[in-house]
C-alpha cells in the first residue's frame, strides 16, 4: 500500500514537473521580450512550441518577437497558425492586421481590423488600428469615427486623441484639433507631437503666442524640428 502511494506521488510529481517545465518556457520567453531580447525569447517559444504545439498563445508570442527584427513574414506566419488553433481570438486578428500594416498591406490589415471587431465588438484598439489605416487613406472622417469609438470604449489612452485631432487638422477643423491635443496632452505632458501639432494649427488660427509656446514646448521634450518653425514664424 505504502508503494503504491509512493509510486503515485512520484508519477503525479513528475506529471506536474514536466508541466511545469511546458509553462516556464513561455514565461521564459515573455521575460526576455521585457528585456528586449528578442532573440532569446524566439529560443524560448521555439522550445514551448515543441512540447505543447496546440498551444495558439505561444505562437502568437513568437510572432510578437518577430515582429521587432521586422522579420514580418514569419510573424504572419506565426498568427496563421494562432489563428488555425483558435480562430476566434480578435486579438489575433488585430495583431495581424497591424503586422499586415507594417508590410503596407492596407486592404489585408483593414480585412484583419474588421475580423478582430466582428468577433468583439469592443475591441477598442481594433478600432484605433483602424483608424490609423484610414487616415493613411486619407479618409478622414472615417478615421475620426474609428478613434471616437476607441476613445468611448477607453478615454484614457493619449494616442488616440492625437490621431483624432490629427485626422481633424486633415479636414481643417483646427478648433476641434486643438482640443483634441489638449486633451493628448493633459493625459501625457511629454507628448512632443501634441505640442507641435497644437502650435501648428493655432498659427494657422492666428494664435501666435500660444501656438509659438507650444511649438518651445515640443522643442523642450525633443521635437528638435520646432525650433525651424519658431525661426521662421515666432521672432
Amino acid at each position: 500500500m505504502i508503494k503504491t502511494i509512493l509510486t503515485s506521488s512520484i508519477i503525479l510529481i513528475s506529471i506536474l514537473s514536466f508541466s511545469q517545465n511546458k509553462e516556464n518556457f513561455c514565461d521564459k520567453g515573455n521575460a526576455e521580450m521585457l528585456l528586449n531580447n528578442y532573440r532569446g525569447a524566439i529560443a524560448e517559444y521555439d522550445k514551448a512550441i515543441k512540447q505543447s504545439p496546440k498551444n495558439a498563445n505561444y505562437y502568437y508570442n513568437r510572432a510578437e518577437a518577430k515582429s521587432y527584427f521586422k522579420d514580418y513574414s514569419g510573424a504572419i506566419a506565426d498568427i496563421n497558425k494562432a489563428i488555425r488553433i483558435d480562430p476566434n481570438n480578435a486579438n489575433f486578428y488585430n495583431n495581424r492586421g497591424i503586422t499586415k500594416k507594417k508590410m503596407k498591406d492596407y486592404k489585408g490589415a483593414l480585412t484583419d481590423y474588421n475580423k478582430s471587431l466582428e468577433l468583439d465588438p469592443k475591441h477598442e484598439r481594433a478600432y484605433f488600428n483602424r483608424g490609423l489605416i484610414k487616415n493613411d487613406l486619407l479618409d478622414y472622417r472615417g478615421a475620426i469615427t474609428d478613434f471616437s469609438k476607441s476613445i468611448e470604449l477607453n478615454p484614457s489612452i493619449d494616442a488616440t486623441y492625437y490621431s483624432r485631432g490629427t485626422s481633424k487638422g486633415k479636414l481643417k477643423n483646427y478648433k476641434g484639433a486643438i482640443e483634441d491635443l489638449n486633451k493628448a496632452i493633459q493625459l501625457n505632458p511629454k507628448n512632443a507631437d501634441a505640442y507641435y501639432m497644437s502650435g501648428i494649427y493655432k498659427l494657422i488660427l492666428g494664435q501666435k503666442e500660444s501656438g509659438c509656446l507650444d511649438l518651445s514646448k515640443a522643442g523642450e521634450l525633443g521635437k528638435v524640428n520646432a525650433y525651424d518653425i519658431i525661426k521662421e514664424y515666432c521672432n
